[in-house]
């Protein structure tokens, strides 16, 4: 059989010598067509280990690299919100301020204005009495005879008390007028400033409303993805959610000018529903599987499907042993112990019927039963079980059914 295989390739591998020489002898090295195949089979492989080792860990660094990236753009988002969120609660305050000053320099108008009012018609009253009385002191003066000199020191004491009150009136009428043209000026300020606060206002609420609906969107965009039914999660959480309570006071209601008020509070209970909305999806995110269950440096070792003509049902990372093991989602521990070629194993319940697995651990944290949350360390890597060395069998199921947990993992990367 070799001496046929060397013939049937000797047209394409002619059988080569290498000579080999030294000072007393000189040896013959006869590289047979079968000798020859078997060498570039080796390197060929030898090749290939090399390509497939480099594509790994460049798709290792650049999964850590897009993470990384994500958390750290979740971060500032949050930072941006959380900002904006305090800059109107102080412009809030500034206008509820400006407002109760326009309502006050309101009042003051009214009250300058009704003074002004009485004080007129009082003048009305005097000038009415006035010009009778001088009707009356010149029928009176016309009767007497004109040789009366008594009567011309009496009629100028009268004339003259007359004009003192007239003059009296006339300048109280102008300290009237000229106060209730100051309470128009400051009112017209007040209004002025309460205007520029509530455009401000009008500037805060609009970047506040977009970073909100901005926020929920890659909750929105993952959920999407993962083809669950989403809608009875967050139903779930408005259930589980819900509580409410504490003593209930009689409000106190203002009358003067609060409609720009009302506008404004209305607006903010729309944006605290926006964040709220956000907030559901982010509680209905940590019921699920997302994250990844290992943050310490490892290696991926294998994927989803099919190896070695068997069924992989998971995904495997390596690292050194008692690296730790996080639970990826909000949970309830279903099984912790060992089974036959997973080893030390926990099995996790999340919504929705789905469940993750983690296998070949060396310690187990965790009993059944306990209740888990995204991100806490439930176990340590080891090898135990059907393993050939230190690694995290990572299994991700819905009803039952393994799916590929990178499905979950890369659908999160723009959340977590």
């Amino acid at each position: 059989m070799p001496i046929r295989l060397n013939a049937a390739l000797a047209k394409i591998l002619p059988e080569k010598r290498l000579f080999l020489k030294t000072e007393s002898t000189t040896r013959v090295i006869h590289l047979r067509p079968t000798t020859q195949l078997g060498l570039m089979g080796g390197t060929a492989l030898l090749v290939g280990w090399a390509i497939v080792s480099g594509a790994l860990l460049a798709y290792d660094r650049i999964g850590g690299g897009i993470d990384s990236g994500s958390a750290s753009a979740a971060l500032v988002l949050e930072n941006r919100l959380s900002a904006l969120a305090e800059e109107r609660d102080a412009r809030t305050s500034e206008a509820q301020q400006a407002q109760l000053r326009f309502a006050v320099a309101l009042d003051q108008v009214a009250k300058y204005q009704t003074e002004l009012l009485a004080t007129q018609q009082h003048n009305r009253e005097l000038e009415a009495g006035l010009d009778a009385m001088q009707q009356k002191l010149g029928t009176a003066i016309a009767a007497l005879p004109a040789t009366n000199e008594a009567s011309g020191p009496e009629k100028d004491l009268a004339l003259s008390a007359l004009s003192e009150k007239l003059r009296l009136t006339t300048e109280a009428r102008e300290a009237a007028d000229e106060a209730a043209r100051l309470a128009r000026a400051e009112a017209a300020t007040a209004k002025a400033e309460r205007e520029q606060l509530l455009a401000r206002n009008e500037e805060i609420f609009t970047q506040i409303e977009d970073a909100a609906v901005a926020a929920a969107v890659p909750y929105k965009n993952m959920l999407a993805q993962l083809n669950l039914d989403t809608d009875s999660l967050l139903a779930s959480v408005d259930t589980e959610y819900s509580g409410q309570g504490g003593p209930l006071t009689q409000a106190t209601v203002s009358t003067s000018g609060n409609a720009a008020i009302s506008e404004t509070e209305a607006r903010g209970k729309e944006i605290v529903v926006s964040l709220d909305q956000v907030n559901r999806y982010r509680i209905a995110s940590n019921k699920l599987p997302l994250d990844m269950p290992v943050k310490s440096a490892f290696r991926y070792t294998s994927g989803f499907g099919a190896r070695w003509g068997r069924a992989h049902k998971g995904i495997d990372l390596a690292g050194p042993v008692g690296t730790p093991i996080l639970a990826t989602g909000d949970g309830v521990v279903k099984f912790a112990g060992r089974q036959s070629g997973y080893g030390n194993i926990i099995i996790v319940e999340h919504a929705l019927g789905t469940e993750t697995r983690y296998a070949h651990l060396s310690k187990i944290r965790v009993r059944a039963g306990q209740k888990v949350s995204r991100g806490a360390q439930i176990g340590d890597m080891g090898n135990t079980g059907r393993s050939t060395g230190s690694h995290l069998h990572y299994e991700v199921r819905v009803n039952g059914e393994a799916v590929n947990p990178m499905r979950f993992i890369k659908a999160a990367q723009n959340v977590f």
